[in-house]
């Protein structure tokens, strides 16, 4: 609500938090008080002697009978929701949050803002979807920025017309695709009138700096430069845009970049002569000084590696050597410990490498001499070749006598485990953000590797989370590495009680990655409820163990049970079916019936539509 009594919708410019145009207003100015929310449901703009001057939701139901909430959302419309007390006065309704009411009505045409932010990013636009929320698409061979936030703009998937040259002397290397009622109407940079829509795209097509095209009734034509902002839908356009693309699949810069780069070359080829003259003792000069330094350091290196007893599982690594004196120098003597697991312990430490880098050292313990040796070995050769955000990267191993320590990069916000059964409970979306960046993280092992790798021991305490509170899976000490044309193993089971699949306690029966599926099935469980996969001391015996729990809870429609007391989760209760019943098939006891993690990961971001689960999907472990 401004001073003068208008209520505003409006966006800021990040990160100076300086209010750009209102989108959205009730034009109540001189005349508005306050904002009411009364127990009808009703929102309306009251002036000050009582009289009603505007409303914002007018179909309100009773808080006598609903939960009720008005929210500002993310896409910039506010919403008003109600959520049933019981069954009996659902009318219709589901057993969950719905929206009776909404402004603006459509938010993809309300932003006319000449700068600032739309309801979508740049060179994408807005379309409303039939659930009247909106969605953000990308024109004609053009992907998102950000494959995980289709808010964020999209961008060309082409090499965009050069200007280096005469205008429009590669225009045949281009062509146009037409869509109707869709514009960028603040990208225009020229207007004509009285102009055919040929005219208009050839026009475009010429033109080096023309992105786009608007043309309207055979008559008016906009022409649009990059980047192009504001894009909607609109069925009362009455026009098409005409999208510039490149005709073929070349993506490569070099048939645009070929005559302007001849030419550049050419002006600089003078330059260079005379500035190599110049330089050319100097660069004699630092050339065998480098010589010297680096055959110094070598020889350095050698003597340093000479110390080291060397280890089959490092060949082929791009991996960082230390001392067993410069780990414990770097921890201050194993100093803070971060956690501690069967056969080793972690500890924190700081490397002085230019600036100072934290890492996370793991010791092997040297009681068990041989399993710890093949730990050692299992973690190195699983790890050693990986390069995934959603892994943790192993930075370096000391294996210098009886001492097995790896070196990784440092976590500062600890485990799942820790973040997940703490309090506060986390927020809804930061729980589906670690959900999706685990299912990546899995199946990059699963099937991105040039050797299938089986973590074996997916749970809580194995994610740990960056600063960005990132999902990272960590210790591979008990994975397997599988062969190229191998995709089974048999082994003696491994893991721990509660994310065991139950094929490991089939005798000798192969096993495949389809443990790793089971495990995060437990482990999509806990991050939806925030709770252990068993409590004991839970008084309902049938909620004890949360798969069972959980399944209950499904069949009988009373997800909500679930998640009651996590107001953004219930408000959600659509997405927390569709995670239940993905869990409910990552846990089915025939491994055959589970879906690989890959085809998870597309369920979960909404890819891949989820069928039921079959009944009864799986025995406790």
């Amino acid at each position: 609500m401004q001073p003068d009594g208008n209520l505003v919708a409006l966006t800021t410019r990040f990160p100076l938090n300086s209010p750009y145009q209102s989108y959205w207003e009730t034009k109540t100015a001189g005349n508005g008080f306050q904002v009411i929310f009364n127990q009808s449901g009703y929102i309306y703009i009251e002036a000050e002697n009582g009289s009603i001057l505007s409303y914002l939701a007018s179909n309100g139901s009773s808080s006598r009978d609903y939960y009720q909430r008005a929210i500002l959302e993310y896409d910039g419309v506010f919403r008003y929701y109600v959520y049933p007390k019981n069954k009996s006065v659902t009318a219709g309704r589901s057993m969950g949050w719905s929206f009776l009411s909404y402004v603006p009505e459509n938010i993809c045409t309300s932003k006319l803002l000449y700068s600032g932010g739309a309801a979508c990013g740049y060179n994408s636009y807005c379309i409303l979807g039939n659930d009247q929320r909106p969605k953000c698409l990308c024109p004609p061979r053009y992907s998102y920025s950000d494959p995980y936030n289709d808010t964020n703009g999209c961008k060309p998937d082409f090499v965009s017309q050069e200007c280096d040259g005469p205008r429009g002397q590669d225009a045949d290397l281009f062509g146009i695709e037409a869509m109707s009622n869709i514009d960028w109407p603040w990208s225009d940079y020229e207007y004509f009138y009285s102009v055919t829509e040929d005219w208009c795209r050839n026009s475009c097509l010429a033109d080096c700096y023309c992105a786009a095209a608007f043309s309207q009734n055979d008559t008016y034509c906009w022409k649009k430069k990059f980047p192009l902002r504001n894009g909607r839908f609109d069925t009362g356009l009455g026009g098409k845009s005409l999208v510039k693309i490149r005709i073929g699949n070349s993506t490569s810069t070099s048939t645009t970049e070929g005559s302007g780069k001849g030419s550049k070359e050419k002006h600089k080829s003078t330059l260079i002569l005379v500035l190599a003259m110049l330089l050319g003792f100097s660069a004699f000069f630092i050339f065998v000084l480098l010589i010297a330094t680096l055959w110094f350091v070598s020889v350095l290196r050698c003597r340093k590696t000479s110390m080291l007893q060397p280890s089959r599982a490092t060949q082929g690594m791009s991996l960082q050597s230390f001392t067993y004196k410069e780990l414990e120098e770097a921890t201050n003597k194993f100093e803070e410990e971060l956690g501690k697991g069967a056969c080793s312990t972690v500890y924190k430490g700081i490397l002085d490498i230019g600036n100072k880098t934290f890492i996370a050292v793991k010791r092997l313990d040297k009681m068990e001499k041989d399993r710890n040796e093949k730990e050692f070995q299992a973690e190195m050769s699983a790890i050693g070749k990986t390069n995934h955000k959603n892994l943790v990267r192993l930075l370096g191993f000391c294996n210098e006598g009886q001492h097995r320590l790896l070196v990784y990069e440092y976590m500062s916000n600890g485990s799942l485990a820790s973040y997940l059964f703490g309090n506060p409970r986390p927020s809804w979306y930061r729980r589906t953000e670690i959900a999706f960046g685990t299912a990546r993280g899995v199946a990059y092992l699963h099937e991105e590797c040039s050797n299938q790798i089986i973590h074996c021991n997916i749970k809580p305490q194995n994610i740990l989370l960056d600063d960005s509170l990132t999902a990272r899976i960590s210790d591979f000490g008990l994975s397997k590495l599988l062969k190229t044309d191998q995709t089974r193993t048999v082994t003696e089971v491994r893991g721990t009680r509660g994310y065991v699949a139950p094929e490991w306690l089939i005798g000798k029966k192969p096993v495949t990655v389809k443990v790793d599926v089971y495990s995060f099935g437990i482990l999509l469980l806990e991050l939806i409820c925030c709770r252990r996969k068993v409590e004991q001391d839970l008084e309902d015996e049938k909620q004890r163990v949360l798969a069972d729990g959980a399944y209950d809870c499904y069949e009988e429609g009373e997800l909500y049970l679930l998640v009651q007391e996590d107001e953004e989760a219930m408000e959600d209760i659509k997405r927390v079916e569709k995670f239940v019943m993905i869990a409910s098939w990552c846990i089915q006891d025939d491994p055959s019936l589970r879906p690989t993690v890959k085809t998870v990961s597309q369920m979960l971001e909404g890819t891949i539509e989820v069928p039921h689960p079959p009944v009864n999907p799986h025995s406790s472990v």
